[in-house]
């Protein structure tokens, strides 16, 4: 597709417009901010979504993995759809859907209907965080992209911190929904001063748009359509054990295989994969794809250990979780001042060893731990974190051609995203799975006929028979002791998911020497 060029001063002119362009961050940083606390406030709150609807908590995981796969979709359309209706239009409207759609996610009466809502608004979400980048970036004078740039990356940051604790505040206070109503008040005011602020570039009006790839993103959208299904109702059916499962696996195979076609040999495709012929690019893909699984792994995990296996509350399991955020506020200087002066391979492996250690010390977890036990390690996990973000953009980009980047920028959060949704599918298919296994040894360790469960067996129902009765006291004894059963049984499960999830991590330590050096200082800032 095409695109002008205009140089610098032309663009931040006619894009301010005489305002301070601070208030065009502002305007900007409200509507990203909005939708990257979206992808962490309704983690905690997921037990409380599968009560009110009637689900499992692996059902309710969808409402993560539906959002993260729509949202991935738009990323490759956001250029050539700012391009088509105006980068300001498009990105009130994207702003307008978001909003209208939290309403709808907050007043769905049904987890079907929850889902469909959550793909709209995941649609809606997905091109703010690119535009307003690039927004900022053109609103600032060089000497101060920098500022501006590390103001951006703290509100991302900020965002997944807020998320997980003031979901869990609005869920104990009010009620899951308000996850979502939250987002109407902060959308309105976004509408405003992106209204009011923005303003598209003469060489974003003038331009001349190619024809829309339509073969490209409708085997884009086919492809991860199927994926999402497969991903979310692959453990209810058994997955390739259900026919149509097996069904839906090969339509996305053909799918993807014509997306790839079309993308590496069509005519101005929707996403252009030979990008990927750039080694240091197609390391950096590969890696972004393998972190997604490690970490939305551990975002989902976490609160439901605090929530399902110790009975914290929504409120409470997001003050725990929310130190891994604070972590990454304090990196963000330190990696800010080494990400000039270091090899971008020796910090991604300093962050894969940090995230791969403490999520092993999370692995050695027992059900009597205090708040105040992880508070260390998740501190550091975010510490951590922060010197993967930003050091694979910087060997991922760093040797690609300024006009590459824009697409590389889209297909590198499509496969971040991908990631993602599958982390959280593998997580609590393992989960489930893995109980159950964890289940079956202990029976055959400890049976009904050993010595060890009549003892316990006698034990509790001596102490329970004041409460219902000798008459009745043996059930209940027996429904206590498969209670406790089954929590070690999901303890041990949660244990296995985090241990692998380090597994991986140190795995991408390998990936990580792949890159070619690039020097320090050379790529774009951080993506989220």
């Amino acid at each position: 597709m095409a695109t002008a060029t205009a140089t610098g001063p032309d663009i931040q002119n006619e894009i301010t417009h005489g305002f301070n362009p601070w208030w065009i961050a502002a305007a900007v940083m409200l509507a990203t901010f909005m939708e990257v606390l979206d992808t962490s406030i309704a983690s905690v709150a997921l037990p409380y979504i599968a009560g009110s609807l009637s689900a499992s908590t692996d059902e309710a995981t969808w409402v993560l993995t539906s959002y993260l796969v729509s949202n991935a979709i738009v990323l490759p359309a956001s250029n050539w759809l700012s391009l088509k209706f105006g980068r300001k239009n498009f990105l009130m409207a994207c702003v307008a859907i978001f909003t209208l759609s939290s309403f709808a996610c907050g007043a769905a009466p049904s987890l079907a209907l929850l889902l469909v809502f959550r793909v709209i608004q995941g649609a809606g979400g997905g091109a703010l965080q690119p535009i307003s980048q690039a927004v900022l970036l053109e609103s600032f004078p060089p000497i101060k992209r920098g500022a501006a740039m590390a103001v951006f990356a703290l509100g991302v940051v900020v965002a997944p911190v807020l998320g997980p604790t003031l979901g869990g505040w609005l869920t104990d206070t009010y009620s899951w929904r308000y996850a979502f109503y939250i987002n109407i008040p902060v959308g309105i005011l976004a509408l405003y001063m992106i209204n009011r602020y923005i303003h598209d570039p003469s060489y974003i009006r003038n331009a001349k748009v190619s024809r829309f790839d339509n073969l490209g993103f409708g085997s884009l959208v086919i492809w991860v359509g199927c994926l999402q299904v497969i991903l979310d109702k692959g453990q209810e059916s058994d997955w390739f054990g259900a026919i149509w499962i097996r069904w839906a696996f090969a339509i996305m195979v053909i799918a993807l295989a014509v997306f790839i076609y079309q993308s590496f040999w069509g005519k101005q495709p929707l996403v252009n994969l030979r990008v990927l012929k750039d080694r240091n690019f197609l390391v950096g893909f590969s890696l972004i794809f393998l972190f997604g699984i490690a970490i939305y792994s551990t975002i989902v995990v976490l609160p439901l250990f605090y929530q399902e296996l110790i009975g914290y509350t929504a409120y409470t399991a997001g003050l725990v979780v929310a130190p891994r955020g604070l972590g990454a506020i304090l990196a963000m200087p330190v990696i800010g001042y080494l990400s000039n002066k270091v090899d971008a391979r020796r910090l991604l492996t300093f962050g894969f060893i940090t995230f791969g250690v403490t999520t092993l010390y999370f692995g050695s977890i027992t059900l009597g731990i205090s708040p105040w036990t992880l508070f260390l390690p998740i501190l550091i996990t975010g510490f951590g974190l922060s010197f993967v973000f930003v050091p694979i953009n910087t060997a991922a980009y760093g040797t690609l051609a300024n006009e590459q980047i824009g697409n590389a920028s889209g297909l590198f959060n499509l496969m971040r995203n991908v990631g993602g949704s599958i982390g959280i599918s593998i997580a609590t298919t393992l989960l489930t799975r893995r109980t159950a296994a964890h289940q079956n040894e202990l029976t055959n360790y400890i049976p009904q006929s050993g010595a060890a469960f009549e003892q316990s067996l006698h034990v509790t129902k001596d102490f329970l028979k004041t409460y219902f009765g000798p008459a009745n006291a043996e059930h209940a004894a027996r429904f206590t002791l498969y209670q406790q059963l089954n929590q070690q049984a999901s303890y041990w499960a949660f244990i296995d998911v985090l241990r692998w999830t380090s597994v991986l991590s140190f795995a991408c330590i390998i990936v990580v020497w792949l890159f070619k050096r690039v020097k320090p200082g050379r790529g774009p800032s951080g993506a989220h």
